[in-house]
């Protein structure tokens, strides 16, 4: 079933074997029709995360990067809309020399050719990974996953039998005494044989530990090793799985499985994540969506900040269309997301103006940098009816970028994935950074208006990042700590990597 925790369990197998020194990267497929994430309602679907270069995809790529600590591209993201899409252009162009095209072969060979070449990009350090995760979603039995599941099957046939491994993921639920049952996991693992797949592991999402009874019993009823039924109980933070599932002995089975050498685990991300907390902030987000999963990376970036410096962060939602100043007199900083629309915006304007004015440490993400330089041409310089041209009526500061203004395709034509980012000597920014020029994360097609430029720079406003005319970070020089940068830092913060704008934000809080 789907919010099983299908990514979470990939990624935290991907950690354990990293920690064994293997090198792994990450395929998700999505069965969609889409052609990827960027065009979605993320109140519906969740956060668009977006990769290096430029794919908007899945929130899962998020939770691989971050457990992986890898830079994913676009083509780790497959998805029906993009593999459709492929078959049809070949035949359009005449590939198939006038066969009849259908979903096997056709689509079936398209599916293995997108995770073969996923499985071959090269990671961070120029060469290609030694393992492949691939998750596919959906549910087994579902129409959409039905070519997926075929190309897995094709694929475990035609590689050596060590070469791949099967981890089924299934509900073990309890009854209203607590008992848990495996009639779930036994259809489950009936429905995947019926399609030609046979689970090497059975890794059981359950309120409580399987006891080794419960075990036994899937192990016969399922046909594998009592020791690869795995337990998979939930746990106050996602970071802690790996941890869990190490204790299961998961990883003897996956190393046994696969021919791998078992090295000794390296145990810096344990401890990082299990770093004991001394310190305690209040956050207040303010948000639009009203459902944390949109915000996740930021709520990470946050967690990230907060282990490096023993300090618990606890996040308080703030509704933005419901925002006033009384809500931040608990808070020991604010911060504003990224989002679009006009709903909500001047409620965010104003907990800018309530920040500025009493001194509040703030942080501000994509929508919430442009909606700063709004607030501040109106409360500053006097320019009343200020506001973004993503907007209607009033003065524009915030324009549209000019390679944008003839779009009209919605899907994949933002600016969006890394820029380089030259950073103004002297200023919170370079501090924050500790270098010259940095490379960030972007998903937006506003900008600073250049015409406004001068004026807003004239007080106190200072614009400490730039690419090339483009303004990507602003601050103020009177405040303890007022950041807000046009790109998406949260995108590239990581556990044992946390985002610089964030840990010094977190640390800022912290001395409120």
């Amino acid at each position: 079933m789907s919010g099983l925790g299908k990514g979470i369990t990939a990624a935290s197998i991907g950690r354990i074997l990293k920690n064994r020194s293997h090198s792994i990267t990450a395929v998700k497929i999505d069965p969609y029709l889409n052609i990827d994430a960027g065009t979605m309602n993320p109140a519906q679907h969740g956060e668009v995360f977006v990769l290096s270069d430029g794919g908007e995809v899945d929130l899962d790529l998020g939770n691989y990067e971050r457990f992986l600590d890898v830079d994913l591209t676009g083509a780790h993201n497959i998805t029906t809309g993009k593999v459709y899409r492929t078959v049809i252009e070949k035949e359009r162009r005449g590939d198939y020399l006038g066969e009849t095209v259908q979903i096997i072969p056709h689509i079936t060979e398209q599916i293995k050719a997108c995770i073969t070449h996923a499985a071959h990009e090269p990671l961070n350090n120029g060469e290609p990974a030694k393992i492949c995760l691939v998750e596919v979603g959906g549910t087994v039995g579902d129409i959409e996953s039905m070519p997926f599941l075929e190309a897995v099957r094709q694929m475990r046939s035609e590689l050596p039998k060590e070469d791949t491994i099967l981890v089924h993921l299934t509900l073990v639920p309890g009854d209203t005494m607590g008992e848990l049952k495996t009639k779930p996991t036994q259809h489950s693992v009936k429905t995947l044989r019926e399609l030609g797949l046979i689970a090497d592991i059975i890794v059981g999402r359950t309120h409580r530990p399987i006891d080794a009874g419960i075990k036994k019993k899937i192990s016969a009823f399922c046909d594998l090793p009592q020791k690869a039924v795995i337990s998979a109980t939930t746990v106050p933070d996602t970071y802690y799985v790996p941890m869990e599932l190490e204790k299961e002995g998961i990883a003897e089975v996956l190393t046994e499985h696969m021919g791998l050498v078992s090295h000794e685990p390296d145990n810096e991300w344990y401890s990082i994540v299990s770093r004991e907390y001394t310190n305690r902030v209040n956050i207040g987000i303010i948000t639009k969506y009203g459902i944390e999963d949109v915000y996740i990376s930021i709520k990470e970036a946050l967690k990230h900040a907060g282990r490096a410096l023993s300090t618990e962060v606890t996040i308080q939602w703030i509704d933005a269309e419901r925002f006033e100043r009384v809500d931040t007199k608990n808070l020991d900083g604010v911060l504003i997301p990224g989002g679009f629309g006009i709903r909500g915006i001047e409620s965010k304007i104003e907990a800018i103006s309530t920040v500025r004015e009493d001194k509040i440490p703030f942080l501000g993400l994509c929508l919430g940098f442009q909606l700063c330089v709004v607030e501040y041409a109106r409360n500053i310089l006097g320019i009343t009816d200020a506001t973004s041209a993503e907007f209607e009526g009033g003065t524009p500061v915030i324009s549209i970028m000019p390679d944008q203004q003839s779009i009209s395709d919605l899907g994949g034509t933002m600016r969006l994935g890394n820029y380089p980012i030259t950073l103004k000597e002297g200023t919170l920014a370079s501090r924050c950074y500790q270098k010259d020029v940095i490379i960030e994360r972007h998903r937006h097609r506003y900008e600073v208006d250049p015409e406004y430029i001068p004026a807003l720079t004239e007080k106190s406003l200072i614009f400490s990042g730039v690419y090339q005319n483009r303004m990507e970070i602003c601050e103020l020089n009177d405040h303890p700590f007022f950041l807000a940068t046009q790109f998406h830092p949260e995108f590239r913060s990581r556990p044992t990597r946390p985002s610089p704008p964030f840990i010094n934000f977190v640390k800022a809080c912290a001395k409120r």
